[in-house]
C-alpha cells in the first residue's frame, strides 16, 4: 500500500489508541508535546503526510515518520541525495510543500495560494538557508505557527539544507482568486 493510500484510510471521526507515545505539534501554538501511549485520539483530517488529531479536546498534527503510533507505516523522513543539484533542491523544497495543509483545509498551501515564495541562499560556509514567505488565509488565522513547523520539518529532511525561515505576511492579503483551480474545485469554490 502506497503512503497515499495508507492515509487515505482513515476517516474523520475515526477514533485510534495510540501504540506508543508520540510527539506531535501542538495546533495552534505549534510546539511539540508529547501524546502518551494508549490514548484514543480522534482522526479530523488526514491529508498529505501529516494526520490532525483531537485529543483532550486540542487538535493536533502527527508528522508521517510517526504514523506508527496511529497503526499505520512510519513515513520515511523525506530527503535529497547529497550531490542534488540547486534545481533538485527547490524543487525538493516546493514538493515538501505541497504535502503541508492548513489543519482545517483539506487543500495544501501551495494550491490555497498561501506560498509568495521560497528564497534558497548558500552562505560561504556552504550551509544553505531556505527563506519562505508566505501568508495566511485571514490575519487572525491562528494556524501560522502549525503550518510554519510542519514545513520546516519536511524541508530539512534534506542534508543540503541547514535552517528554515518562514516569514509570515500580509501584504498583499490572501483572496481566493490566488487558489489553484484544483483547490478551487476541491473546495467547492467555482
Amino acid at each position: 500500500m502506497s503512503d497515499i493510500e495508507q492515509i487515505a484510510t482513515l476517516h474523520k471521526g475515526q477514533e485510534l489508541p495510540l501504540q506508543r507515545d508520540v510527539a506531535a505539534i501542538s495546533i495552534p501554538f505549534g510546539k511539540t508535546v508529547t501524546l502518551p501511549e494508549d490514548s484514543i485520539v480522534s482522526v479530523m483530517q488526514a491529508k498529505g503526510s501529516t494526520v490532525s488529531v483531537g485529543y483532550e479536546g486540542r487538535l493536533f498534527l502527527v508528522e508521517g515518520a510517526n504514523l506508527d503510533a496511529l497503526g499505520l507505516e512510519a513515513l520515511p523522513r523525506p530527503t535529497l541525495p547529497e550531490d542534488a543539484s540547486e534545481e533538485e533542491i527547490e524543487q525538493f523544497v516546493w514538493d515538501q510543500l505541497r504535502t503541508c495543509f492548513d489543519p482545517e483545509i483539506p487543500v495544501n498551501i501551495v494550491d490555497l495560494g498561501l506560498v509568495y515564495g521560497c528564497r534558497i541562499e548558500r552562505l560561504i560556509s556552504g550551509e544553505r538557508i531556505v527563506t519562505i514567505r508566505m501568508t495566511l488565509t485571514a490575519p487572525g488565522c491562528g494556524m501560522g505557527d502549525v503550518i510554519a513547523a510542519d514545513a520546516r520539518n519536511k524541508i530539512l529532511g534534506a542534508p543540503q539544507i541547514s535552517k528554515v525561515h518562514t516569514e509570515i505576511v500580509f501584504d498583499p492579503p490572501w483572496s481566493r482568486e490566488m487558489m489553484s483551480d484544483e483547490a478551487k474545485l476541491e473546495l467547492g469554490m467555482f
